[in-house]
């Protein structure tokens, strides 16, 4: 598939508009229902009403009766005043319409056309969103390098931006999100691409309605998605954050609803419960193949919570207790407390000597529900501990005055 350098971008410019004339064709040509839509391009376009033929626009490429002729409408009208308009509503309109192209190199052409006739410096969303939908249309055909040029280039100027529309953030994170997804697909056993996945997907989601963007397949498919990626995502050791999302709902009731159950096992460091739900592994194979390496992740997520439940003061564990915690031979703790170290999940020393581990920091998480009530119960023992040191102190601060 060849990248955006390679494709033509420029579409021959269509001749120049004879307003009457579009009307009248569209008119004989369109299901009567279409009718006023094009009654009133013609009106507002005299009157050189942009905005309120833009809005007039939105509502006909939204009718499900205008598929056929969208295109038509786009290159033989819309381009004829497209410099008049707010440049990120063409820019929507416009990756609207690429959609009803059925050939990869012509989707591409009608887009790459498009991007040449934008203004990348005053008009920077628009530029962005453009090239984000250049860039999923190329992963759609495969195109993973040009896909990556592309994304690169989107978010060199993304990154500078304040203020951004959400529907340019998430044209960018949904593109990110996939293309690490197919670069999973290619090669299952690329740990490293499964974080990079996890992360631009949350973003994606933080951008758009859950409820009304996705269609239930596909908020069923992102769920799966993003669960697999927690699990086998080799920096990825809290799940808070989606654990706290609606968009797990969609695996309620469904053939995957035990990966979220495996997904709260994981973020309360429950080997028993983890154990109870390894017999499902064969469901997804690529979990099966990589047990030893989340049997290594749920003894971490086990010490990590181990040590969040210990106060402040009481963080000094003996290997035994570790062992006990994580389920793990006495022998294999060090080990296991190294590779905390080393992914910065915790810090502190060895003592191997006498065989213990101090702990004096513990990775800041997002907490579920059940770890925030937790939390407040130990945070109003310490307030009831602190009012008995000042009834203590209490005499003696009045002696002394």
């Amino acid at each position: 598939m060849p990248s955006s350098t390679s494709v033509p971008v420029e579409l021959p410019k269509p001749p120049k508009l004879n307003l009457d004339e579009f009307v009248a064709t569209a008119l004989s040509a369109t299901p009567a229902e279409l009718h006023p839509f094009f009654e009133s391009f013609g009106k507002l376009h005299t009157r050189k009403l942009w905005h309120q033929l833009t809005l007039k626009l939105y509502e006909f490429f939204d009718h499900p009766l205008s598929r056929p002729f969208r295109v038509n409408v786009f290159e033989q009208f819309v381009r004829d005043f497209e410099s008049k308009l707010n440049q990120l509503k063409l820019v929507e309109m416009g990756t609207k319409v690429s959609k009803e192209i059925d050939s990869p190199q012509s989707q591409l052409l009608f887009l790459n056309s498009i991007l040449s006739r934008i203004d990348a410096e005053t008009s920077q969303e628009a530029y962005v969103l453009l090239l984000a939908n250049i860039a999923y249309a190329k992963l759609v055909y495969g195109d993973l390098e040009g896909t990556k040029t592309d994304m690169d280039t989107a978010w060199k100027t993304l990154d500078r931006l304040e203020g951004v529309d959400t529907a340019v953030n998430a044209s960018y994170y949904k593109v990110a999100a996939d293309y690490y997804k197919a670069r999973i697909f290619e090669n299952a056993a690329a740990k490293a691409e499964y974080a990079p996945y996890y992360k631009h997907s949350l973003l994606y989601l933080a951008c758009v309605d859950v409820a009304t963007d996705l269609t239930s397949e596909e908020r069923l498919l992102r769920a799966h998605d993003l669960g697999i990626s927690a699990f086998l995502g080799d920096t990825i050791y809290n799940f808070g954050e989606l654990l706290m999302h609606p968009i797990l709902d969609a695996l309620d009731n469904t053939q995957y609803d035990w990966i979220k159950k495996l997904l709260f096992t994981f973020n309360e460091g429950n080997i028993g419960k983890f154990e109870a739900l390894a017999p499902l592994f064969p469901q997804e194979p690529i979990l099966e193949e990589n047990y030893p390496f989340l049997r290594q992740k749920i003894c971490l997520m086990a010490l990590i919570e181990s040590v969040f439940k210990r106060n402040a003061n009481d963080r000094t564990m003996s290997f035994q207790t570790i062992a006990e915690e994580t389920r793990l031979p006495v022998d294999e703790v060090e080990h296991l407390i190294m590779k905390a170290l080393s992914l910065k999940l915790i810090r502190g020393s060895l003592d191997q000597v006498d065989q213990k581990a101090r702990i004096t920091w513990v990775q800041p998480r997002v907490l579920s529900r059940a770890q925030i009530g937790e939390l407040a119960t130990r945070l109003g023992a310490w307030i009831d501990k602190l009012g008995n040191v000042e009834q203590r102190m209490a005499p003696h601060v009045s002696a002394a005055a």
